[in-house]
């Protein structure tokens, strides 16, 4: 089994990248033990080469070009987790109309061009503010996801990202009750979940005091799982995390979800389960390709 992994770019890590390259460097670890053949290199590095000689690729990068090449080379035949074409879907505007099209539990959101009037938008969706993130790409910047709290900060902020170059956003309506965040690998048991305030785990510290006090409504655990693969399933990612809202009557709304995140909170169990299902999927599509080879 001859695999090459590609490593992230510590720019698309904000405040994660030792968590990034942490649970990356495990897993690597793990499938050497399983007696994997391992190559590793980092974007820059794979961009350069003309020729990817394996067959088999695990990948955390997410620079578009690096994304692009990935689902070129996915049609070609290679297998590759995340597939680039579920990071492409990871995108915030890609994300939330895919997840909104099938059904997934997710806030109310509406994708709008930056130079857009929203003032009849934010005033539509009520409350106390609504939340404005870049729809091009992941967060990157702690403003590429913001509150605004009246609809004049609302258009500053989306003049802002105008003048960024960013040509579209999602506002996303803002639901009250508990924060929680979540890891998994789709189609096996692992799915760790937590409260981020409980643990001081979040990225921006503002956050905290706009979601506001951890009340730790109940809520079936389950239920949140098969929503969180099936959100997994429509965007086509196998190594994922994610956020949810979990409201006072139980109901919840996945608000984000990423391809292969940090784990940091669980990585070692984490780091053996992602090589596990990694080793699986890799030795079952091997069977494959050999049963097809011979049949020919």
């Amino acid at each position: 089994m001859k695999v090459l992994g590609i490593k992230r770019k510590g720019y698309f890590s904000p405040n994660h990248v030792g968590n990034d390259a942490a649970i990356f460097d495990m897993v690597s670890q793990e499938l050497l033990l399983k007696g994997g053949h391992l190559e590793v290199c980092d974007e820059e590095a794979f961009m350069a080469r003309e020729v990817v000689e394996q067959e088999l690729i695990i990948t955390m990068g997410r620079t578009k070009s690096l994304v692009k090449r990935l689902q070129s080379l996915e049609d070609q035949g290679k297998i590759v987790l995340n597939s680039g074409y579920g990071i492409e879907n990871c995108f915030r505007k890609n994300m939330t109309l895919k997840l909104l099209a099938e059904g997934v539990p997710y806030p109310k959101s509406l994708v709008v061009d930056t130079t857009t009037d929203i003032s009849d938008i934010v005033a539509a969706f009520g409350g106390p503010g609504v939340w404005i993130k870049r729809g091009d790409f992941h967060a990157i910047h702690k403003e590429d996801v913001t509150f605004a709290t009246s609809v004049e900060e609302a258009q500053s902020i989306l003049n802002e990202y105008a003048l960024r170059g960013i040509t579209e956003a999602v506002l996303s309506e803002h639901l009250v009750g508990d924060l929680l965040k979540f890891y998994a690998v789709r189609g096996t048991n692992f799915f760790h979940w937590f409260y981020p305030y409980d643990h001081n785990h979040h990225k921006y510290t503002n956050y905290e005091s706009i979601n506001g006090e951890t009340l730790h409504y109940p809520f079936n655990i389950e239920d949140l799982k098969r929503s969180a693969d099936q959100a997994a399933s429509v965007l086509g990612v196998h190594i994922y995390g994610g956020d949810a809202i979990v409201g006072s009557d139980g109901t919840f709304h996945i608000i984000d979800l990423n391809d292969w995140p940090s784990f940091a909170p669980c990585r070692n169990e984490a780091s053996r389960a992602i090589a596990q299902f990694l080793f699986d999927y890799f030795t079952a599509n091997d069977a494959k390709e050999e049963t097809y080879l011979h049949e020919e």
